[in-house]
């Protein structure tokens, strides 16, 4: 080669999702435009996809050549591979091949060899048009077929060049669902024709929530809002998606979450009056009745969908339909009489399976959020599992297919960090740890069974996402930790690899212009007994990183001491600290605030245990010393039980002399968490044997925290127990209706 620069050197790639097989060799690649490119017939629309990317990161396309030896990259369609979407990537020093027997299989290897550049080629001003990529070879294929990312637009509203952006990042993730919800109480997004008003009413809302749901009092911005895409973007847009291998499925909510359209068309709902769009978030009762006019009026709102989508899936929701219009619908009661019909649920479950025929009439399948499991589901429904693992359990081994996307682990609109500085989010607490480890397969179901299981989804809901810098920060990382659930194999991941691995992608989307959240700097820290001794328990999130701290309430710096070990507790203490380098802090500071009480030690029992999803730091968490966030529940401290009564015990080594038992409750209406109505609770004083009980009623608030103390007439006492009964089925009229709260419990402080 002649030139006047050196080649880039190569990088030391790490793949994310991890492959199957990755092995790197000696030696590199030179990739310049002197390299030439050969592909076969079936692949050659991803090759020449290819080389439109180098032409616009590096300034120049391949030439084609029919027989190349050396000096190539060359795509080889490949029938002996097994996996549609699998592929062999293979680097030395003189040819670089891609085999597949699919063009989606080539784009996905093409995706892989794509992570071989240096980082700083996906800002289109790479200096050098010489790289050298590793040697290497990689076997890889999906573990999942159903690889998905959900966005709403509802709530807000995304430009179309903000939509390419997104689906470009999901296609460098090897995703291949766009979940696009476009309908919703707050508004209408979707040109149909055939009803103008869609358009003109339903798209639009008179103001916005300010602030959080919970806030008291709730105010507006008095800002008209709103927006819909033309049938013409949204061509453009399925058509930019496919060429990715990426597959839109439109969501058109029924019969709930459908005030918008009932806005625009009175007649829709069960009582015809006039309603405005809504203007703040959670669940409204202005449901679609389920007249002939309706079912009318869905089926050619979907004749008008289903042409601009050609995949296979049109999602129905489903969810959150409250059952109060229906209740009080005359013509909804007959109906239910006439079809013999068990309630009102029975009938959801007759509207959902009346559109599920219609639309497989028109060789479309249905997906539904996991209450059309509700009355009964209908024949050839797919379920979205997002209130736990129990709908896709109940799917599966009826012989369903169920497409795994809990809030525990996939909504991306909760919080996921403990800083106090992190953006508004809807609440609760989704780190990209708990992210990364979710097991998508329930050990409940046979090997069989488990074949149901198509695959997961991340889900961005946008009440408090209003910008596409916030959804790019609410959605990544923790959407690269859900592509690697969904394509690589279990044996194969690894948290700490993944995370060392993800400060180089990191680089990836700083030169994209992608506004992520950068965690990886931050410490996690805990409260534990060791040896008898409280000690403060600190790690990095990638592990070769220094932790400097102080605990006189500072804030660390280069001259701080350094954290090597375990770190004994000597009484109540406020500690800080942060990640370094040889050269500067790296991070935001970690603060712990450590509060001595006298249950602090004992020994504690708690029935049921804490919810798998919502465990905290299990039982001895909640009188380890530290208090939950003010902001999420779903942090270490907080403990959740859903629908459940819990019983706590705490036993001393000793008789102490107690004066007063505390806890706090999570109080979020909008999430399903409410305190409790009242909290009990008794205890043997040890100077009489006598067994005290006392019973507190809790008084209603809309305060996100709700503290409780029992001031107790000093006792000596080896033993405690708190009762704490849930408060029961939600209401009627409010998000969650129908189903039991849940019970969110912080530290018990006992002095």
């Amino acid at each position: 080669m002649i030139g006047c620069s050196k080649p880039t050197p190569a990088i030391k790639p790490h793949i994310i999702p991890i492959p199957n097989d990755f092995t790197m060799q000696e030696g590199t690649f030179v990739l310049d435009k002197n390299v030439t490119f050969h592909a076969d017939e079936e692949l050659y629309a991803v090759a020449d996809f290819f080389n439109g990317y180098l032409e616009e990161k590096l300034g120049f396309r391949l030439i084609v050549h029919s027989m190349p030896k050396r000096n190539a990259i060359i795509f080889t369609y490949d029938q002996t591979i097994e996996n549609d979407e699998g592929y062999e990537l293979s680097i030395d020093s003189s040819i670089i091949r891609i085999k597949a027997k699919t063009p989606k299989g080539a784009f996905y290897g093409f995706q892989t060899l794509r992570q071989f550049f240096p980082p700083t080629v996906e800002n289109k001003t790479f200096p050098n048009t010489e790289i050298q990529l590793q040697n290497a070879t990689v076997k890889d294929a999906p573990r999942f077929v159903y690889r998905g990312m959900h966005l709403d637009v509802s709530r807000h509203m995304f430009s179309v060049e903000f939509i390419k952006k997104y689906i470009d990042l999901m296609s460098q993730l090897k995703m291949n669902t766009f979940h696009w919800h476009l309908t919703d109480d707050q508004g209408w997004r979707i040109e149909i024709k055939k009803y103008p008003k869609l358009q003109e009413v339903a798209a639009f809302r008179d103001e916005t929530l300010m602030g959080h749901y919970n806030d008291a009092p709730q105010q507006f911005d008095g800002k008209r809002y709103g927006g819909f895409y033309t049938q013409e973007q949204v061509k453009e847009l399925v058509n930019y998606a496919a060429e990715r291998f990426i597959t839109v499925i439109p969501e058109i909510e029924m019969p709930g979450h459908a005030q918008a359209a009932i806005a625009a068309y009175p007649n829709l709902g069960c009582t015809g009056e006039n309603v405005n769009v809504a203007t703040k978030w959670g669940v409204f009762e202005e449901v679609y009745c389920p007249s002939e006019e309706t079912f009318t009026f869905l089926e050619n709102v979907l004749d008008e969908v289903m042409p601009l989508f050609p995949g296979t899936y049109i999602h129905i929701g489903g969810d959150e339909a409250p059952k109060t219009r229906w209740k009080a619908c005359e013509y909804c009661q007959e109906l239910i009489k006439k079809e013999d019909l068990k309630d009102e649920h029975g009938l959801q479950s007759y509207f959902i399976t009346r559109m599920e025929k219609y639309i497989n009439s028109k060789g479309k399948q249905i997906i539904g959020w996991d209450e059309i499991l509700e009355g009964g589901l209908a024949p050839n429904a797919t379920v979205m599992s997002w209130r736990g693992m129990n709908g896709a359990i109940e799917a599966a081994k009826s012989g369903h297919n169920v497409i795994m996307t809990p809030t525990s682990h996939a909504y991306f609109d909760y919080y996921q960090s403990d800083n106090g500085d992190e953006p508004l989010a809807i609440g609760g607490y989704l780190p990209l740890k708990k992210v990364y480890n979710f097991t998508p397969i329930p050990k409940e179901l046979t090997k069989e069974e488990a074949k149901h299981v198509l695959g997961v989804q991340g889900n961005v809901w946008t009440e408090y996402i209003t910008s596409p810098e916030k959804v790019e920060y609410m959605a990544f990382p923790r959407a690269i930790a859900m592509a690697e659930v969904a394509w690589s194999i279990p044996e194969r991941r690894d948290y700490d690899f993944f995370v060392n691995g993800l400060e180089q992608f990191h680089k990836r989307l700083d030169a994209q212009n992608v506004k992520y959240a950068n965690h990886l700097y931050e410490i996690e820290g805990e409260v534990a007994k060791r040896n008898n001794t409280m000690v403060f328990d600190l790690q990095t999130v990638i592990r070769d990183k220094t932790i400097r701290y102080t605990t006189d309430e500072s804030s660390p710096n280069l001259q701080s001491k350094k954290y090597t070990n375990v770190l004994p507790i000597e009484g109540s203490t406020i500690l800080k600290a942060a990640v370094f380098d040889e050269k500067e802090k790296l991070g935001r500071d970690f603060s712990l605030t450590f509060n001595q009480h006298k249950a602090i030690g004992a020994t504690i029992t708690l029935e049921p245990k804490a919810h798998k999803a919502y465990a905290g730091s299990g039982k001895d968490g909640l009188i380890n010393g530290i208090s939950g966030s003010d902001t999420r529940y779903g942090d270490k401290e907080w403990l959740g039980f859903w629908g459940k009564d819990v019983t706590i015990t705490i036993q001393f080594d000793a008789p102490k002399k107690i004066s007063s038992i505390a806890t706090r409750f999570y109080n979020a209406n909008g999430q399903w968490i409410y305190a409790p109505k009242e909290i009990g609770v008794s205890y043997v004083n040890e100077e009489d044997g006598r067994t005290l009980h006392q019973i507190n009623q809790i008084a209603t608030s809309e305060a996100t925290i709700i503290p409780h103390t029992f001031q107790i007439p000093e006792i000596t006492t080896k033993h405690i127990e708190i009762f704490i009964p849930n408060y029961g089925t939600i209401p009627e009229g409010l998000q969650g209706a129908g189903n039991k709260a849940w019970t969110f419990l912080d530290e018990i402080v006992v002095r």
